[in-house]
């Protein structure tokens, strides 16, 4: 079997990567992953894994990347361009890996995997679609700066925009009331900008656009902010507190049905001993498989696999 190099930008992406790359492998091809090296040492990030990828065969060497803002931008600077328009780098069309592992289809089953109860006690779904139609009129401002006025992006920064999208701390029974405090961010901000800059509230729609015709919309803003705020900042303050109550609610059922006391002390330890923690289970989400960007990824390595086919298939034959 031939073997394909995958080089990726960090550990927490080998696990990701393979679990993509490893459907494409069969009796004549595999991939490893590996993190790119400069001078033989390790090296870190998105510009070295293309560099390693650049400096070797393309047909057995891809680099796979997280797009961060360089899909939305399509081509408009130098490594965009490269990302876009080179074969053998695959990237992520969400932002970043930490947006696929805060994909709402999963958290419930991440939850599961941390807590063991199925109990169904919050609506990801809902939630972060509501998050993401809140943080959406600002997501389309701060993307105009980047995209359209990249020499002014200092005026709306990341670090200003991940400030404003700061959820609070979210109640499990009514969590709209962070969906309205984040609102009221929100339009305070927006309310800021179009008094700023008024021209440039004439090209908003064109933007959305823009926008909407790359798969980006009001119902899915969250997978195109920066993954390790969503991460960090967003999905995992909310799932801890969840992950919470939920052991506390299988404890106490335990504890309603154990017959006698050394039964509830075993079953206890026995629960607690089964416990998982949050952050190794939110990383190892793969819900996201059932989305649209990832059925995008896989698009793009169905073609390479059927170039590398191809390619196989016009060798000469050797006698």
């Amino acid at each position: 079997r031939r073997k394909i190099v995958a080089y990726v930008e960090s550990y927490d992406d080998v696990f990701f990567w393979r679990s993509v790359l490893g459907k494409y492998e069969d009796e004549t091809r595999y991939f490893e992953i590996l993190l790119p090296t400069r001078n033989n040492h390790l090296d870190r990030g998105k510009k070295a894994a293309i560099g390693n990828m650049l400096k070797g065969v393309g047909k057995d060497m891809i680099a796979c990347v997280d797009a961060d803002y360089d899909f939305l931008r399509q081509g408009t600077t130098e490594a965009s361009q490269l990302m876009l328009e080179n074969p053998y780098i695959f990237h992520t069309y969400a932002y970043a890996i930490e947006n696929f592992q805060c994909y709402s289809k999963g958290l419930h089953e991440t939850c599961v995997m941390v807590t063991l109860n199925d109990t169904h006690i919050f609506d990801f779904e809902r939630f972060m679609e509501a998050y993401s139609r809140t943080i959406w009129p600002l997501f389309v401002w701060h993307l105009l700066f980047y995209i359209r006025h990249r020499k002014m992006s200092m005026h709306f920064d990341m670090a200003e925009f991940d400030k404003v999208i700061v959820l609070p701390s979210v109640r499990i029974q009514d969590p709209q009331q962070a969906i309205n405090y984040l609102a009221k961010k929100v339009r305070a901000k927006l309310f800021q900008l179009e008094r700023r800059f008024k021209t440039f509230k004439d090209e908003l729609p064109d933007m959305i656009q823009y926008l909407n015709n790359l798969g980006v919309n009001e119902h899915n803003t969250y997978l195109y902010i920066q993954g390790h705020h969503l991460f960090n900042r967003v999905v995992l303050p909310m799932l801890d507190k969840i992950c919470e109550k939920l052991v506390r609610e299988q404890e106490n059922q335990i504890a309603r049905q154990s017959v006698h006391g050394t039964q509830r002390r075993n079953e206890l330890s026995s629960y607690s001993n089964s416990l998982e923690d949050l952050v190794p289970m939110l990383k190892k989400n793969v819900g996201f498989m059932r989305s649209e960007q990832y059925a995008r990824i896989r698009q793009d390595l169905e073609r390479f696999m059927e170039s590398q086919r191809q390619a196989d298939d016009t060798q000469p034959v050797s006698s």
